[in-house]
């Protein structure tokens, strides 16, 4: 399954505080689930990026459908259509909170 091979890409370069918000239920939803975890560098979460992107393709030969945030490593959106992966730095995970957001909408 496309999340279980996400998360294992996010375990193999010790991607931090991996959370999943379920968007199953909802009408007209824009994807099935969020995926978001941290790095604690740009060059972590670049890794992570490289690492979720490696293991879809190896194990499933499925490639992301659109990528944004690549050149600053800051929040990279990884988008798979039913999943999008949010990988951020820390830092700016904790200022855009988007678990909270989007929980609170549900």
């Amino acid at each position: 399954m496309l999340l279980d091979q996400i998360i294992e890409g996010i375990q193999m370069v010790k991607g931090k505080d991996i959370s999943v918000i379920n968007f199953k239920n909802r009408k007209n939803f824009i994807c099935d689930y969020f995926v978001i975890c941290n790095g604690s560098s740009h060059n972590q979460v670049y890794a992570i990026f490289q690492s979720i992107e490696r293991i879809t393709i190896e194990k499933l030969q499925k490639k992301p459908w659109h990528v944004e945030g690549l050149k600053n490593r800051e929040w990279i959106l990884v988008d798979y259509i039913s999943i999008v992966v949010h990988i951020f730095q820390k830092k700016l995970r904790l200022y855009y909170d988007i678990e909270d957001l989007w929980n609170s909408n549900l």
